[in-house]
């Protein structure tokens, strides 16, 4: 018997734990694959073995590597791009509050995973179907914010533009190495708010960035903290 088909082989113990190995936890070692190690290490037989199943155990839930792949996506997709359309969709009194709830995004990662969205876009500069759907999502952010500032009385250019500076921003501040901590960044808040929307934020408006700033990020990093 070759190597290979004997690698095939598990014993019926590992048998009999594979299918209680759910799509998630293919999925979500994939991704953390991806995120330390790049799309050339997602391979099924090596995650096989750090799951401690038979490679058969894999094809319970994808049909293929490609079909593991679109799976990622998907799930970027869900994670990365859902949530800012959300907030950038949500009703606000006034276009400052409006930008508060897309910060949320910025601010917690489980609404936005950065490390995620850099590897996704590193695997899009080897891959031009996967770089189709990165400028489908990015488009979908920006067409999302763009119709936030519309919803408060801005014509459609400055919309346009405004949604961009605020958008590459943030991923700006992702893909460079920062230099400054979080606190000092979410010091400058009130500035942002007042660059993106052309106007300076009231007392009120920058109470509700910093209950926001609280709420998502340092309750966030307590909750790691305690794990």
């Amino acid at each position: 018997m070759s190597g290979q088909a004997a690698s095939e082989i598990a014993d019926p113990a590992t048998e009999e734990r594979a299918p209680r190995l759910n799509r998630n936890d293919w999925l979500d070692l994939a991704q953390k694959v991806l995120v330390e190690e790049g799309i050339d290490q997602v391979k099924i037989q090596v995650m096989a073995r750090r799951l401690n199943v038979a490679r058969s155990s894999f094809y319970w839930h994808f049909e293929s590597r490609e079909a593991l792949h679109r799976a990622m996506l998907d799930d970027w997709l869900t994670k990365n791009t859902d949530p800012i359309m959300d907030r950038a969709l949500r009703p606000a009194p006034d276009v400052i509050l409006a930008l508060t709830n897309v910060f949320e995004c910025w601010i917690d990662e489980t609404l936005f995973d950065p490390e995620l969205d850099i590897a996704v876009r590193l695997w899009a500069r080897r891959s031009e179907p996967v770089r189709a759907v990165v400028l489908r999502a990015d488009q979908m952010r920006l067409d999302a914010i763009q119709k936030l500032f519309l919803r408060y009385g801005y014509a459609p250019e400055e919309a346009l533009v405004r949604a961009r500076v605020l958008y590459y921003t943030q991923i700006g501040h992702h893909t460079l190495e920062e230099t400054e901590t979080p606190e000092m960044r979410f010091s400058h808040g009130p500035a942002y708010l007042h660059i993106f929307s052309g106007l300076v934020p009231d007392a009120t408006q920058i109470q509700a960035l910093r209950a926001s700033i609280e709420e998502k990020y340092y309750r966030r990093r307590k909750e790691i903290s305690l794990k």
